[in-house]
């Protein structure tokens, strides 16, 4: 449901007054529900207090009527794919790039009435989709984009035909790489123009395929790709430019080679053993990892069905170690390649609590996440205010759920049943009640 647009300055700020009232605040942090009001003055929350707040003569303010329902920060997620979700292979191979990126835009759009205000994006074309986003034009989340993800030549990225010429060695780009969601290079001096490259298109972090992956043909998951000192290229690269590395990984040779290279983020993890997983709390380490089940991915081939299988074996393992030894873990979808089950985010928010109290899958989704997407540092589009907390300060993007998702975290699963308001940046998205 769409309500009338407030008005908006030309950045995408809204500049009116809204004030929530008889509302339970879960605050992104604490376990304890405060019942009060919350006042939003433009795209910032000003005031979270337990005494009505008042009008303020001379402004006009939207109320809204809680009526004791539980209002949280906008929740986010750590690995999407905005036009990998939103297009199909044969979208991503025969449609323009124009048809890639309004795709692309309209699930943005469906990201946030799932209640998902930011996303960070590890793969694909996006910064025109923030930028329509960022400036009001559009709804959808806040998108913290890598541009294209970076992989050697027969690695996770490299989605060239077997017949093909690879760059490295005087070939043309593949369709991947023409379209701006994959960048494949080899050898320092490449790896080191490709970093630059995303950078310069203005992403937030890099993202490196440092093993192999389910969705790729030439490389079974035992393999490690990139050697040390590419990866340590990349790292330079990116912190010079005060931002980070993630890396898609699975297995344990390939986790030790990237944290041993500084990088700042593992994605995926699915088979490290309980001694790399303690190695990532020791080194400070994130692990951005996905509650993945049998059924989430469909492949064609039986390697690739066999390999899904395989990551998927692993998922309770790692969660469980990553909680007994401390590791800072983010929660992620990775959905790729199927629109159809793109509203699957939702559940597999929902399924965090098969492995997390649901106050820490909660913090998991909104102030945890927000935690390690501020590791772009000078990068972080949003660095002005905090996001993924009901705050003093913070940025106003908020969700007012029908229900208490402490006590039930399943209401997160159905967006369109559960989740009464949706406010991303002072701007009300959807108010059903």
């Amino acid at each position: 449901m769409r309500v009338s647009v407030p008005a908006m300055t030309e950045t995408g700020k809204s500049t009116h007054r809204l004030l929530f009232r008889n509302v339970r605040v879960f605050d992104g942090i604490s376990g304890e529900l405060v019942t009060g009001d919350v006042l939003i003055d433009g795209d910032r929350i000003v005031a979270v207090s337990e005494s009505p707040i008042g009008d303020e003569p001379g402004r006009e303010t939207e109320v809204i009527d809680g009526g004791g329902r539980v209002l949280m920060p906008g929740m986010s997620d750590a690995h999407v794919h905005l036009v990998g979700n939103a297009n199909s292979y044969i979208d991503m191979v025969m449609g323009s790039e124009a048809h890639i990126a309004l795709n692309g835009l309209a699930e943005a759009r469906n990201m946030l009435l799932r209640g998902f205000t930011a996303v960070r994006d590890m793969a694909g074309d996006t910064g025109s989709i923030k930028s329509v986003i960022d400036r009001g034009l559009f709804d959808g989340p806040r998108i913290y984009p890598s541009q294209a993800a970076i992989s050697q030549t027969s690695g996770h990225g490299d989605f060239g035909f077997v017949y093909e010429c690879p760059t490295a060695l005087g070939g043309d780009q593949a369709r991947a790489e023409q379209i701006g969601f994959m960048r494949v290079a080899d050898g320092e001096d490449r790896v080191l123009a490709a970093v630059r490259e995303q950078l310069k298109k203005g992403a937030s972090q890099i993202k490196l395929m440092v093993g192999g992956g389910a969705a790729s043909m030439y490389d079974p998951l035992y393999t490690v790709q990139f050697i040390d000192k590419e990866l340590r290229a990349a790292v330079q690269a990116a912190s010079d430019y005060g931002t980070y590395v993630a890396t898609h990984v699975y297995n344990v040779t390939g986790i030790r080679r990237a944290v041993a290279a500084g990088v700042k983020s593992i994605e995926h993890g699915h088979l490290a053993d309980e001694e790399t997983v303690a190695l990532l709390a020791e080194k400070e380490v994130w692990l951005s990892m996905q509650p993945f089940a049998l059924g989430d991915h469909h492949y064609p081939d039986p390697d690739r069905a066999e390999k899904d299988k395989q990551i998927c074996t692993g998922t309770d393992h790692v969660y469980e170690w990553a909680q007994k030894h401390g590791v800072k873990t983010a929660w992620g979808t990775d959905l790729l390649l199927e629109p159809q089950i793109a509203p699957r985010q939702s559940e597999m928010a929902a399924r965090l609590g098969d492995h997390y109290s649901n106050l820490d899958a909660l913090r998991m989704l909104t102030s945890g996440n927000a935690e390690l997407f501020r590791l772009a540092g000078e990068r972080d589009p949003y660095r002005q205010a905090r996001w993924g907390v009901i705050d003093k300060g913070a940025w106003a993007d908020v969700l007012l759920v029908d229900g208490n998702p402490l006590e039930d975290l399943s209401l997160i699963a159905d967006p369109a049943k559960n989740l009464s308001v949706i406010v991303k940046n002072g701007h009300v998205v959807k108010n059903s009640l």
